[in-house]
């Protein structure tokens, strides 16, 4: 049995996120932003016309970043690395859709705390243990891939109180991957109705948030906020397994946007400690956590 010396000389492998910083975070290309948009007003019409899902658009004489569309190819980065770059971090889930535009289009803070309050209230229930229906509204597979590292010994969701089930009757939450495919958009409908209340959608992806590459087209309804409610966003192409587990963790309250790690994408994390900012989260309990 060669898992025994391996597992005596490796020691444990599973991540002690969020109680502790994972160590690819600060490094991981997660998204794209714009560097002093004040300033980046001119000859940025190659990257807007580079960029294949048309991310990339000026207002009021700026250039801004949809980053529910990006899929991360780096054009603009290449064409114009004054301009874009790409964003350390990977805890870039939000709750709102206008949120994932880069520089954030105006929105007060008391129109998240809002969001994130009512969200806060449906889930109260859903703190202890979680179950997950997930479902591919027309995927390429690279999204499916992510999703199922969650339950591998390194990144261990189970630990968590997070769980996969096959029946919608019951989860708590819907995790959808891929385009919205016409001939999956009743599936996802009824999947959705069949789950109890309360119940927290996620949009895993760019592809489940605007269509991706496909975009909106005589096939696909360009993402999944047309058929089902969503509630957390998640951006990349694919999406990372720690992504996807902010994503789970902020949609059922565990954690907030104001908890990001330092170097991540929200200016409301920097200075703050990642400990301290979630140590009053492992008072309620985390699943398995303590035992690992």
């Amino acid at each position: 049995m060669p898992w025994i010396p391996r597992g005596l000389r490796e020691g444990v492998v599973t991540s002690r996120y969020p109680r502790r910083r994972d160590g690819y975070g600060p490094v991981f290309r997660a998204a794209v932003r714009v560097i002093d948009a004040a300033d980046a007003t001119t000859r940025i019409e190659d990257s807007v016309a580079a960029c294949p899902t048309g991310a990339i658009t000026i207002h009021d004489g700026r250039p801004r970043i949809d980053q529910g569309s990006c899929i991360l190819c780096g054009r603009c980065t290449e064409l114009r690395p004054d301009v874009f770059r790409f964003d350390p971090g990977f805890e870039t889930a939000e709750l709102r859709r206008e949120a994932l535009v880069v520089p954030e289009i105006t929105e007060s803070d008391e129109v998240l705390r809002l969001a994130s309050a009512e969200l806060g209230r449906r889930v109260r229930a859903l703190r202890k243990s979680v179950h997950i229906r997930h479902i591919d509204v027309g995927s390429d597979g690279s999204d499916e891939w992510e999703v199922a590292a969650l339950t591998n010994p390194v990144y261990d969701v189970q630990r968590l109180g997070v769980f996969f089930t096959a029946s919608p009757r019951h989860a708590d939450l819907l995790l959808a991957t891929g385009v919205g495919t016409v001939g999956m958009l009743d599936a996802l409908r009824q999947t959705y109705e069949a789950m109890p209340e309360p119940k927290v959608v996620i949009a895993a992806g760019v592809e489940a948030i605007s269509g991706g590459l496909l975009g909106r087209g005589y096939a696909s309804h360009g993402g999944i906020a047309t058929t089902v409610p969503v509630d957390v966003f998640v951006p990349g192409s694919p999406p990372s397994p720690f992504s996807l587990l902010y994503g789970i963790l902020l949609a059922i309250g565990r954690l907030s946007t104001a908890d990001r790690a330092p170097g991540g994408r929200s200016p409301r994390s920097q200075g703050k400690d990642l400990g301290t900012a979630r140590s009053d989260l492992y008072s309620e309990g985390f699943g398995m956590e303590g035992r690992i």
